[in-house]
């Protein structure tokens, strides 16, 4: 009768479907579920346990970015008043007591030449430095590249790097020595009986172009950091596969590397076209007394000289907030030209 007996062995259960969006037993504490798996999303719990050291790592920036940078904001209100920092004790007090007029000072706007001029000029000199500028980091970056010995190509980024550390007085100086009147290139004309007068540096027609050259040779170096980086990224595999197919250099760069450097070189354009009303105002200020304002104002030295120089400060806020607006439109629109083009820009699109 034992011979008969069989080991009863426990019944199998069917498996049973998981519920949508229920995560099974095998699923970590705070790990997405079936739902959040199919959209490529995340618990809002898990991002903060797996950035946590980051965001408090980034909250001091962003102190800084919101107490001098978006709290000022709210001082933009006096473009809508005739603005006196004597009606009250403070600015807050004085911008209360302040009288209100509303858009007269964007419709002053209208009617200003000097305004027109300097948006004039810095659009030509934002466009000479977008065109001339802009790709010389790139092409710096490839070269530098393309140097196998690593010693020399340590010593070239450093040569490159350092006119950036450089301050406007300085690279202003060496200008002005090499291109002004008692300058190296007017001495050896002088010598050579070729030009009894020359000098670049007080000539209102090539100030544009000087300007262009001083950013080349002050930022070119500076900006080729970011290229290098996204090169360094590169499979090195590619290089070997496009060299095994018969790629020459030439082409191993146009095929490899240059859509390597493409999302950089978008992300960097959209940005240089945001700041195409923002060229700076040291480099301009320093140079302004020797060829005119007519060919060195730009808007942020003219908001200087009407908002600090000449008190108008409400006036000033007016032009700070059109500065401010088309700029955001320019974003806007190179971004959406960058997502037309195949690329993420700025912000990717949803």
């Amino acid at each position: 009768m034992a011979r008969d007996q069989r080991v009863a062995e426990p019944p199998v259960e069917p498996p049973t479907e998981a519920r949508p969006g229920a995560s099974g037993p095998q699923d970590p504490p705070g790990a997405p579920g079936p739902r959040e798996r199919r959209r490529g999303g995340m618990r809002l719990t898990h991002r903060l346990r797996r950035d946590g050291a980051l965001i408090l790592m980034t909250l001091p920036a962003l102190a800084l970015l919101v107490v001098f940078a978006y709290i000022p904001i709210a001082g933009n209100v006096i473009a809508f008043q005739f603005y006196s920092p004597y009606a009250g004790d403070g600015f807050i007090d004085s911008m209360a007591n302040s009288a209100w007029t509303g858009l007269e000072n964007f419709e002053r706007l209208l009617d200003d030449r000097d305004f027109w001029n300097a948006v004039r000029n810095t659009l030509m000199f934002s466009s000479l430095q977008l065109l001339f500028y802009f790709p010389v980091p790139i092409a710096l970056a490839l070269l530098i590249n393309s140097v196998l010995h690593s010693k020399v190509r340590a010593w070239s980024q450093a040569v490159l790097y350092l006119p950036h550390f450089f301050s406007w007085v300085l690279v202003i100086t060496v200008f002005q020595q090499m291109f002004g009147g008692a300058g190296l290139v007017a001495q050896l004309l002088r010598d050579w009986g070729l030009a009894d007068s020359f000098d670049l540096m007080t000539d209102p027609g090539f100030f544009k172009w000087l300007i262009t050259a001083q950013v080349m040779w002050k930022d070119a170096g500076w900006g080729i950091i970011v290229f290098l980086a996204a090169l360094s990224t590169v499979n090195q595999e590619l290089y070997e596969s496009a060299a095994v197919d018969g790629a020459g250099r030439w082409r191993r760069m146009w095929h490899v590397t240059l859509p390597a450097l493409r999302p950089v070189i978008a992300l960097l354009l959209v940005l240089q076209v945001g700041n195409m009303l923002t060229v700076g105002g040291e480099q301009y200020l320093i140079q302004r007394t020797a060829v005119g304002p007519g060919a060195a104002e730009v808007l942020d030295t003219y908001v200087w000289h009407r908002g600090i120089e000449g008190g108008d400060f409400s006036y000033a806020a007016a032009i700070g907030i059109v500065k401010g607006v088309f700029s955001l439109l320019l974003v806007l629109t190179a971004n959406r030209v960058a997502h037309a083009m195949g690329e993420q820009g700025v912000y990717a699109r949803r």
